[in-house]
């Protein structure tokens, strides 16, 4: 396992997860609801921003690896499920939208592995369409992680329609790549079917 400062960067993105969804569970004594949502929003943002940071990094001092290239979206989806999860709990997210956008992050990820497995992993690059997607989540995330008015603003409200936008274009890129991949999918079932 190579081991270089942006993928230490991508293991303390690892590590933070716990915190984004543990402080929610400390007594009220320690801390109140309040300060549960904001410490929750800072740790969340702060694992957001090395998410960023990691990847610039690897491209600019040539460290990129293989090793780094697993590692930095499984971080990402364990922190967006991890987030999610706490947040359907706390009642501030659909469990439906919540399940759409983790079952998408699931299925393209076998998706992905799959095409891999079959030499075509290009046809299953990150889209525009994906980037605008998890931009819209990683904003609505930490809004609605705070769950409060923040300088005039109202996180819950933009948060949830944020959230939703998320969900409807995590179904629309989904389909964008599945349509993209099936004409492979198909290939190369029609090959196994042939040797078989």
């Amino acid at each position: 396992m190579p081991l270089n400062f942006p993928i230490l960067l991508t293991w303390l993105r690892v590590a933070l997860i716990p915190l984004v969804v543990g402080v929610f569970y400390l007594p009220d004594a320690w801390l109140s609801p309040f300060h549960k949502g904001l410490a929750s929003t800072i740790v969340f943002i702060v694992a957001a921003v090395t998410d960023w940071f990691d990847g610039f990094l690897a491209r600019r001092w040539n460290q990129t690896s293989s090793f780094g290239a697993f590692l930095d979206p499984v971080a990402d989806k364990l922190m967006v499920a991890g987030a999610l999860l706490v947040l359907v709990q706390l009642d501030r997210v659909n469990a439906v939208i919540a399940f759409v956008i983790i079952g998408r992050e699931i299925t393209i990820s076998a998706l992905r592995e799959w095409m891999a497995l079959i030499g075509a992993s290009k046809s299953v690059a990150v889209s525009s369409l994906g980037k605008i997607k998890t931009t819209a989540q990683m904003i609505a995330i930490p809004m609605l992680l705070y769950y409060d008015m923040l300088f005039g603003i109202d996180t819950v409200l933009i948060g949830s329609w944020l959230l939703l936008v998320a969900a409807v274009l995590t179904v629309w890129s989904m389909c964008y790549y599945l349509k993209k991949a099936w004409p492979m999918i198909k290939e190369s079932t029609e090959q196994q079917d042939k040797v078989s």
